[in-house]
Formats: structure tokens, C-alpha cells, sequence
């Protein structure tokens, strides 16, 4: 055979090869049910010691331990001290070492403990009942009662829902006391909230329904006063409250015991947020000293995590601040004396992964490199000897081993479906551990998804975007738009790693996707955050309308086609986007969305708007209520009738609005929900998500084929 011939059999082959390669993902792999583009990885979950990793096999349901350095495999066995379990049964507390059968601690089945916390020496467990704190010793069951005073407003070691919802966190489940490292005390917050409005909230269950009533002060409403107290775990002593007014208006954030458990940092900030100060307290009389004082012209996150790291030497802390105009780390004695900034630059740390106190030398990840990635890198406590020690275009997300000689990082880019590899702390690859890309991944067709910045109108920032185009994007034709945001203050949703494949069952279907972030989302520091000062909801339209006349411009965009979505936050600037910009968006799909900033709760809202009666300008102009002469249409509105975050009431003022004006819109109330949608609630609201897609940005009834 001629060597042309050879060469023309070869081509008409690849072709052939190619073509046959190439096909559309099935519904199940489209939404992650089948492997497809990607495959299932081991699950890397920390690690066992300083030279083992714990490898989770999901195909044998085990876990092993992986040797750093030889690779060895040896079934993971958690060691009994670290296999403590303390949970509530049947309303009470039960502790449960190992595979040893649990050992009930309380008996008061009528009223349900809760939070049930461990302590360092593991010899007690303190919990709150009925709003007051208590201990059990889990060696006798000897029950000891710190407080007394609990009713349907004073509460003991559990939050006021402002605490829960905005400083603390939901991650504490309301749980509002702390262990000292001895052991020996606990610290704790009251909660007194007769003075804060109540919140009634329909529950439609049953012949006549009833009401939850729930203590929510909203934007300019009373805040509950708050003491944080002291006991003796032995319960001997009464409490020692430290030495704050109750009476003033203010806010305490998370305390920070000292690793000697002798004082305490309590974090204290005036109701207008402008002004942070952290007090070392004395736990035995109460007794407080002011260590340091922070002034913003905008405001300060008291919710920052991590504010305060304490150091093993019993000597320094390192302090996580903004107040550069970018989130970095300083290093401070006990007595609030700054001793030197360890990072600094234009440039966002995020967390603090390990803490080298003999080399001196701290462990932490950071978006440096781009706004929409994360690295790790290591820094000595002076700020000298920065590096960076991951690596490439990716987002990494580590974990470091307990001597901090080794991490493990999973990695990926909008391109790159998840890897994870090992490296040692000088940066060094040691091996590369999984590769979630499937062998035949080329054999899909597939959108592509790309990562890149546009600029602001002002020209002052380069907007962050990522956009999944079409399966075989030809830009002769023309597509509709679906933009997913959320919006908030320093809550952008732009991050570079692999998206997976559901949004590639639009792209086959001919959608482009878009995620955009604006100014203020963190991409820019807290610079950029300061720019919504006073005026939630003017400079995110700002940006998302220039993003949307870029969009508008190009050749492939359908002019009458842009969706734009969004929950919470997000379902507040769909309405804003269908309302004050309905010039630029055509639909929009809001989910609980804030209506009014006078309708949402104190700490979050006036952090940055300040109270109502402050602002009125401010509130008026980021209320959607403003702008709905404005409405041309094509807004779908969900809300759970039980939200307790964002009121229900929102949904419903802006419904009264639009109705008055005649115009249509579409409106779906999920009985039993709260913020998020209930489980069962969830298939209903996807397929009618799917439905709208289909009805409004397709032009074609839902396939036949379509599995909810």
C-alpha cells in the first residue's frame, strides 16, 4: 500500500475515530448521577499523624492511612480518646467512647438539652436546658446548675437569633458558652431580650394554624442587652459578670480564652460598627482592660473569624484585619502592642492553616495571585521570607499536617476538573494522588467554560466573570443568557475551579451561563466593600448592568433573553434587576429576597446602612419597592412561609405592589420552608425552575425525557 494511501486511510480514520468520539451527555450525567467528564475520586480527609494522611475509600466504604513517604496503606482506626461522641437521644445527653455502648448523663425527657459540648479534659459536658447553662460530670453524673434567671426572654449560654444569625454564627446552633483550656470555667453570654420586638410567624399546619414568636429587632429596633458571665465548672461560686453595662447599646463578638485560661478577649463594638476594641477580662472578679482600639470610617465585621489567634507562648496573638482596606494578619503582644504586620499588599488573606511557633513561621491561604483563586504560602512572623507554595492557575483548597512538613491540596480550575496532590512545605510535588478526569473525557461534547475580567464603567475595577458557553458555540447564531449572582457585601461568587457538569446540561441545551461579581464582593478588598456604604444595592446595579450591556453587545446575545437569578441577597437584586434595571434584564427567578432593608435585622443591615432613621435616603433608594413603576415583567418570586431570616413579608409587600399595578408576575409560597426550601419542597422548585427556562428562554415545552 502507497504511503498515500496510508496517509489518506489515516485521516479518514481519525475522522472517523473522532466523530464516533464525540456525543452529548445523558440526563444523569449532565446533573453528576454517572460518571461522564469526570470520575470518582478517594476522598482525602486530613490526617492521622504527622507522617499518615487518611485516605477514604468510597467503593470499600474504608478508611486507611497513607504513609507520606512509602505510600503504605494500613486500615484507619481512630484512637479511643479521639472517638468521643456526646449527642442528645430522646431530649437527653448521652457520651459514647468508641464502639462502647453510650452512657446516659441526664434524665429529663420533658425538656430537651441542648448542645451538648465536651470538655478539653473530657471529664464534663456542659449543655443549656430550658435557657439555662449547665455541666455534667461524665464520670459520676453529678449535674451542676450555673444559672437560674431563664424565661421566654432572658436566655443562659443560648443566643438571641440576631447572635445566632449574624456574630456567632448558625454553625453554633445558638450555643453561646466557650470552655476555658483548663477546663476548669466556662464563659458565657445572657441574653436579655424583653425590649426587642416580636416577630409573629404563621404556621398554617392544623384546624387554626399557630404562631412562632420570634424576638428579631429590625433595622433601628432595640437589640438585646448582653452580659457574658463566668462559672467555676464545680458550680461553688456564683457568677462574675465582666465589667460591661448592659444598658449601653452594643455588640460583643466571640470571646478568645488565653492558652492559660487566666484572662480572656472579649470583643466589644458600638451599635453604629465603626468602632472595634478587644478587652482582656479577668475571669475570677470581672475586671477588664482595654488592649485595642480600631476605628473604620464604614464599618467593621465583628463576625470576622478568626480575629484572634492566641500563640502557645502565652505571649503574642496574631490579629486578622481589614483595616488596610484588605483582610491580612498582624502580629500583636498581650498587652495590644502591634509589633509588625506579617502580610500586607493589595491582596485578601483567608485563613490560617498552621502556625510553626519554634520556627516562628505561619502557614496560610490567600487570594494573591488572582481574586478568583487560592493558594497556600508561608510567611515568617516578621513578614519576612514569603512564599507561595502551591502552584499553577488553580483554586487550592489544603490540609496541612500537624508538623506543618507536609499538605495535601485539591486543586482545579474552571478547565481542570479536580486533582489532589502531596507536597512538603518548601512547595516541592512529592505525588500527585487522584485526577478526577475521566480516561475517555474527550469523547463529550462540552461547552466551554472560561474565567476573565471586563471593566467597571468607571473604569476603576476589572469585574470578575465566568461564562460556560453553548455545546458547539458557533457566535453566528443567537443564544439567551441565564446570570446566576448573589450579590451581598463581600460575598462574591466568582471563584476559578471546576464547576462540574450540571451546568452543562444548558449548555447542550443552547444557554449561555453567566456568574458575575461586582465591586464589592471581596474581589477588592475591603477598598472595594467600603463602596456600598449606605447604598446597598446602587453600586452592585452599577456592575451588573455594565455586565449586562457587555453581554447585550455581542453578536451571539439574544437582546431579549437575559435571566438573571439569585437567592437571599441574590433574590434582592433579581427584583432590583426586573424593577430598577428592567432596561437591561428581561427575567428574573427570585428566591427570598429582601425587599426593604427596613424589613431585614439590625446587625446585618446597619453595618452597612446604618439605622433607618439615620439614612432615609439610603433606604429608600435600596428598597425595590422604589423602582416598581419600573416593571416590565417576567419575574418568578419564591418564599417558605416559615422564613425566619428573611420575612416572608418581604415577598408579600412587593406582591401587593405589582398586583396594584396589574402587571404579571408569577408566585410560589413553600408551606414549611424556612430561608432555604424544605427537602421536600426542592424537586417541585427544580422542575419549576426548569419549566421557566424552558417556557421563556427556549421557546419549547419541557422534553418528555426530562427527570426531575
Amino acid at each position: 500500500m502507497s504511503k498515500k494511501i496510508i496517509l489518506i486511510f489515516s485521516v479518514v480514520l481519525y475522522v472517523f475515530t473522532l466523530g464516533a468520539q464525540q456525543k452529548d451527555l445523558n440526563f444523569e450525567q449532565a446533573w453528576g448521577r454517572e460518571n461522564s467528564v469526570t470520575k470518582s475520586i478517594n476522598q482525602y480527609r486530613g490526617w492521622a499523624d504527622e507522617n499518615h494522611f487518611i485516605e477514604y475509600d468510597a467503593l470499600e466504604k474504608q478508611a486507611y492511612k497513607v504513609h507520606v513517604k512509602t505510600g503504605e496503606r494500613s486500615k484507619y482506626v481512630p484512637l479511643p480518646k479521639a472517638d468521643v461522641r456526646v449527642f442528645i437521644k430522646d431530649k437527653d445527653v448521652f457520651i459514647q467512647y468508641g464502639s462502647e455502648a453510650a452512657k446516659q448523663l441526664t434524665y429529663t425527657a420533658d425538656v430537651e438539652e441542648k448542645n451538648p459540648t465536651l470538655s478539653p479534659d473530657g471529664n464534663h459536658v456542659a449543655f443549656t436546658r430550658a435557657n439555662d447553662l449547665y455541666s455534667v460530670d461524665v464520670r459520676d453524673g453529678k449535674e451542676v446548675r450555673y444559672t437560674q434567671d431563664a424565661t421566654d426572654v432572658i436566655y443562659n449560654g443560648w443566643s438571641s437569633w440576631v447572635y445566632y444569625e449574624e456574630i456567632l454564627g448558625r454553625a453554633t446552633n445558638y450555643k453561646a458558652f466557650w470552655w476555658s483550656p483548663d477546663s476548669k470555667q466556662l464563659a458565657f453570654m445572657r441574653f436579655d431580650d424583653t425590649e426587642v420586638p416580636m416577630f409573629p410567624i404563621y404556621v398554617s399546619k392544623g384546624q387554626y394554624g399557630s404562631l412562632e414568636e420570634t424576638r428579631y429587632p429590625k433595622a433601628g429596633d432595640a437589640n438585646p442587652k448582653v452580659r457574658v458571665g463566668f462559672v467555676e465548672v464545680e458550680g461553688k461560686a456564683p457568677v462574675i459578670w465582666a465589667d460591661f453595662d448592659e444598658n449601653t447599646d452594643q455588640y460583643f463578638g466571640e470571646p478568645y480564652w488565653s492558652y492559660d485560661s487566666e484572662s480572656i478577649m472579649v470583643q466589644w463594638m458600638d451599635r453604629d460598627q465603626k468602632n472595634l476594641k478587644f478587652y482582656a477580662v479577668n475571669p475570677i472578679d470581672g475586671s477588664k482592660v482595654e488592649i485595642y482600639d480600631e476605628k473604620q470610617e464604614s464599618w467593621i465585621n465583628l463576625d470576622h473569624d478568626e480575629r484572634i489567634t492566641y500563640l502557645a507562648d502565652n505571649k503574642h496573638y496574631i490579629l486578622k484585619s481589614d483595616k488596610s482596606g484588605w483582610a491580612h494578619y498582624y502580629l500583636y503582644n498581650l498587652k495590644g502592642e502591634l509589633l509588625n504586620a506579617i502580610t500586607e499588599g493589595k491582596w485578601q488573606v483567608s485563613s490560617l492553616q498552621y502556625i510553626d511557633e519554634k520556627e516562628r513561621v505561619i502557614y496560610f491561604t490567600a487570594r494573591r495571585e488572582n481574586s478568583a483563586t487560592q493558594d497556600l504560602y508561608k510567611v515568617d512572623y516578621s513578614g519576612k521570607n514569603f512564599k507561595r507554595l502551591t502552584f499553577g492557575n488553580y483554586t487550592h483548597q489544603v490540609q496541612v499536617s500537624p508538623n506543618g512538613k507536609y499538605f495535601i491540596t485539591n486543586y482545579s480550575n474552571v478547565s481542570t476538573p479536580n486533582k489532589v496532590a502531596l507536597l512538603d512545605n518548601k512547595g516541592n510535588l512529592l505525588k500527585e494522588l487522584a485526577d478526577s478526569r475521566a480516561e475517555d473525557a474527550t469523547s463529550f461534547k462540552i461547552g466551554k467554560t472560561e474565567y476573565f475580567t471586563i471593566p467597571s464603567e468607571d473604569g476603576k475595577f476589572d469585574l470578575p466573570i465566568i461564562i460556560t458557553y453553548p455545546v458547539d458555540f458557533d457566535e453566528t447564531k443567537v443564544y439567551p443568557m441565564v446570570m446566576s449572582i448573589y450579590g451581598g457585601p463581600d460575598a462574591g461568587t466568582v471563584r476559578n475551579t471546576w464547576k462540574g457538569t450540571a451546568n452543562q446540561f444548558w449548555a447542550q441545551e443552547g444557554i449561555i451561563q453567566i456568574a458575575a461579581d461586582h465591586r464589592a464582593s471581596g474581589h477588592f478588598g475591603k477598598e472595594g466593600v467600603a463602596w456600598m456604604h449606605r447604598s446597598l444595592g446602587k453600586w452592585e446595579m452599577i456592575d451588573y448592568v455594565t455586565v449586562a450591556k457587555w453581554l447585550k453587545a455581542k453578536p451571539w446575545a439574544a437582546k431579549d433573553k437575559l435571566l438573571i437569578t439569585g437567592h437571599s441577597y441574590g433574590g434582592y437584586i433579581t427584583c432590583l434587576a426586573l424593577t430598577k434595571s428592567s432596561e437591561y434584564f428581561d427575567y428574573g427567578i427570585a428566591g427570598a429576597p429582601v425587599t426593604g432593608w427596613e424589613l431585614y435585622d439590625t446587625h446585618y443591615t446597619e453595618r452597612w446602612m446604618d439605622r433607618p432613621q439615620d439614612n432615609p435616603n439610603g433606604y429608600k433608594e435600596g428598597s425595590v419597592l422604589t423602582y416598581v413603576d419600573g416593571y416590565k415583567g417576567g419575574l418568578r418570586l419564591m418564599h417558605g412561609d416559615l422564613d425566619d431570616n428573611v420575612h416572608l413579608q418581604n415577598t408579600m409587600q412587593l406582591v401587593d405592589a405589582l398586583t396594584d399595578r396589574s402587571v404579571p408576575f408569577e408566585l410560589m409560597i413553600y408551606p414549611g420552608s424556612r430561608h432555604g426550601f424544605a427537602r421536600s419542597k426542592s424537586e417541585y422548585d427544580f422542575g419549576e425552575r426548569v419549566r421557566f427556562y424552558y417556557q421563556y428562554l427556549l421557546n419549547k415545552p419541557v422534553p418528555a425525557s426530562f427527570k426531575r
